[in-house]
């Protein structure tokens, strides 16, 4: 039997090794935004940067954007978590029933879920950048 050579191995091992290196990795997928970045994106046109509802957008509208800040203070000092939720899922399909709210289909269809408990104890499947937004939104209280 011929002795085998350490470098006629490793250099062919190596050059596979070197190859595969350079192929394309699967694309990650961008960084979930956080709730601050898409209240930012979807909600501070009109509600505004500190969801007082003076938005740059406001001005044009019919009905003035609610006051996001006084949530909490006008549901006996506790922020109704899941009555924000329901509010910005309901207007998912956005303009309906004359509303001029927009659609916020971007944070609801297709989502990552995560199971949120609204306080029944039921956890329920819920987009995580809805609740995301909602506890962003939690942050404006005013105290």
């Amino acid at each position: 039997m011929k002795p085998v050579r350490p470098l006629a191995v490793l250099a062919p091992a190596c050059a596979v090794l070197a190859l595969a290196a350079c192929l394309p990795f699967a694309p990650k997928e961008p960084p979930m935004p956080t709730g601050q970045q898409d209240y930012e994106a979807v909600c501070a046109t009109c509600h505004g940067p500190t969801g007082l509802g003076d938005g740059p957008s406001a001005a044009g509208l019919p009905v003035k954007p609610a006051n996001l800040t006084l949530l909490a203070k006008n549901n006996g000092g506790v922020f109704p978590t899941t009555a924000v939720m329901a509010q910005i899922w309901g207007y998912s399909g956005g303009g309906k029933n004359g509303s001029v709210m927009p659609s916020f289909a971007p944070l609801l269809d297709g989502a990552q879920m995560v199971l949120y408990d609204g306080g029944d104890g039921i956890p329920t499947p819920t987009p995580v950048r809805l609740v995301n937004v909602a506890e962003y939104i939690k942050t404006l209280q005013v105290k």
